[in-house]
């Protein structure tokens, strides 16, 4: 809160005393409010934590990023090391459980009751999970 120098004139007016009597409040008011801020710990330590928050959440998503790139180059370089006997029966074997997988879904289309059908996405990726298994497990013996 500021006063103006002595020797110049406050207020020529009543309405300009008033002006000058409002606007000391306006700016008491202010004050008052900024001091009352900075004194209520409670608020000042959410507003810390949100913005803290707000950071992790910030930090969690980069290093997701950064760590799906590096999963991705991790992916890529493994692939462009194995052998390329390896890599065609790595093929075959997901043609075999692509082509068994339709013909499990036909086989269930035609053959599954209708209560049963209808729960038929676990039931699906069960049996996916079983085939897979079952190629992979034939491939480890050979």
């Amino acid at each position: 809160m500021t006063q103006p120098p002595h020797d110049e004139p406050t207020a020529t007016s009543p309405a300009e005393l008033r002006e000058q009597v409002e606007q000391t409040r306006h700016e008491l008011g202010d004050t008052v409010q900024a001091l009352a801020d900075k004194s209520d710990v409670k608020a000042r330590a959410q507003d810390k934590a949100v913005a803290l928050k707000e950071q992790a959440t910030a930090k969690t998503a980069e290093l997701s990023e950064q760590t799906k790139a590096k999963a991705a180059q991790a992916a890529q370089m493994l692939q462009d090391k194995l052998p390329g006997p390896l890599k065609d029966k790595a093929a075959l074997a997901a043609q075999q459980v692509k082509t068994q997988t339709a013909q499990a879904e036909q086989l269930w289309q035609d053959k599954a009751p209708a209560p049963v059908r209808d729960r038929r996405s676990p039931l699906l990726a069960a049996g996916a999970a079983l085939i897979i298994a079952c190629v992979l497990l034939r491939r480890t013996k050979k």
